[in-house]
């Protein structure tokens, strides 16, 4: 992506700078956690986030209510707290919910007016309507926008057909004034192979905390006597319960698994689920129909997500698509050996520990991989205390540190540069 030469701090009076992030909410999603990953190592002496989010107007029975009346019927997100710790607003606007792309245009509109030039930066991660919000910001002072990509596939169905129709004018240059993509693969499905192959769109992966995730056996014990699964051997997975990740396969392959298995073997093994969503509901009732209640742990939302990596002793990711799931990052970090969709992006395959399939391989194909790699499992926890530092360093070499990605985004906001 061409270098820019502004220097937005200068042109602007407050310090620090303030800069916009806007989502759908900020819940314990992957995109939100890896900016407030991002928001924790800034810093804030020089850049301040504050953030833009929407709720349903029709909670309010208002067609088009303000950001106050949102905020009086808007329910606390996972995040408020922290936000407001760190020194940040939340403000909240409509929902775009298909049928009301004009007054949604409008309440955009207005709320950019209301707050004219309070930002210098405006970063959207809702791709489907970033073409509209983040024009609308710019024309209201912001010095620049960018639209940052963080999935390489949409939702099945006419959700998914709009929202690939609303992302066109990002395949435009000038669009927007920076074109971010969390990998190569998740560039092309939303800006185009030309914007990717003339240099248009920058690539940053998702960063963490990586020392967070180092392998910590004192940590694994605790929980492990505290969930009473001290001589389980834990299948994970995190992610939240979307069509994306692909739960109905994932749970179908461990059952495969446990038929392989008998006795007291099998009840030694759990597959441990980690994460909220629509389809939670059909997960608990195929686990039921199926007979392995006993084996499966929905453990919902983590707030030390980093502490249960500890507990696990192997990770699975089938995905249908992803755009650069920080996740299987998170768990290279912890140690794990992984087992992922090869429709992911190889960004991802940071060390040796990450092994691929395909979805369209039948669950006893990925049931049989698993046991291959579990039958003479070793000393785990010796082996992953051994590995723990090369493992990391290996990790933040290939760009995964959010304390060094900090101090590149802190340039761009206050520059328009992406130094390092």
């Amino acid at each position: 992506m061409p270098e820019k030469t502004n220097n937005f701090a200068t042109e602007y009076c407050q310090k620090p700078v303030r800069v916009l992030q806007v989502f759908g909410r900020v819940g314990l999603g992957g995109a939100e956690s890896r900016i407030m990953d991002l928001y924790r190592n800034i810093d804030r002496s020089k850049v301040q986030f504050d953030f833009l989010v929407h709720h349903s107007a029709r909670a309010t029975g208002k067609k088009m209510p303000t950001s106050e009346e949102l905020m009086a019927v808007r329910e606390q997100e996972y995040f408020d707290e922290e936000i407001k710790s760190l020194g940040g607003n939340i403000y909240v606007i409509p929902r775009f919910e298909g049928f009301n792309i004009l007054s949604y245009k409008k309440a955009v509109d207005n709320f950019f007016k209301l707050h004219q030039n309070e930002w210098v930066f405006v970063q959207g991660h809702i791709t489907s309507t970033c073409a509209i919000y983040l024009p609308i910001a710019k024309k209201y002072g912001a010095k620049a926008v960018a639209s940052h990509v963080r999935s390489a596939g949409t939702d099945p169905g006419i959700k998914g057909l709009a929202t690939k129709f609303l992302r066109i004018p990002l395949r435009k240059k000038g669009t927007v004034d920076y074109s971010i993509a969390c990998s190569r693969e998740a560039g092309i499905a939303v800006y185009g192979q030309q914007m990717m192959n003339e240099g248009n769109v920058k690539v940053i992966p998702n960063a963490i905390n990586v020392e967070r995730y180092s392998y910590n056996e004192e940590v694994r014990n605790k929980i492990r006597n505290d969930l009473d699964i001290q001589d389980a051997f834990v299948i994970g997975h995190v992610g939240r319960f979307h069509y994306a990740k692909n739960h109905e396969f994932m749970i179908k392959v461990f059952k495969t698994l446990l038929d392989k298995l008998s006795g007291v073997e099998r009840g030694r093994y759990r597959l441990m689920l980690l994460g909220e969503g629509e389809l939670m509901d059909a997960s608990k009732a195929q686990v039921k129909e199926l007979g392995i209640e006993e084996n499966v742990m929905f453990m919902n939302n983590k707030s030390n997500i980093y502490d249960y990596y500890q507990v696990m002793d192997y990770f699975l990711f089938p995905s249908r698509y992803e755009g650069l799931p920080g996740t299987v990052v998170e768990a290279q970090a912890a140690g794990l050996k992984c087992l992922i969709s090869d429709t992911i992006t190889r960004d991802v395959d940071v060390t040796d520990l990450v092994e691929r399939m395909s979805i369209e391989e039948l669950p006893e194909k990925w049931a049989d991989r698993i046991y291959e790699d579990i039958i003479h499992p070793g000393d785990i926890a010796s082996d992953r205390k051994k590995s723990s530092t090369k493992l990391l360093n290996q990790i933040k070499e290939a760009g995964f540190d959010s304390k060094a990605q900090a101090k590149m985004m802190t340039n761009l906001y206050l520059k328009g540069r992406f130094d390092k």
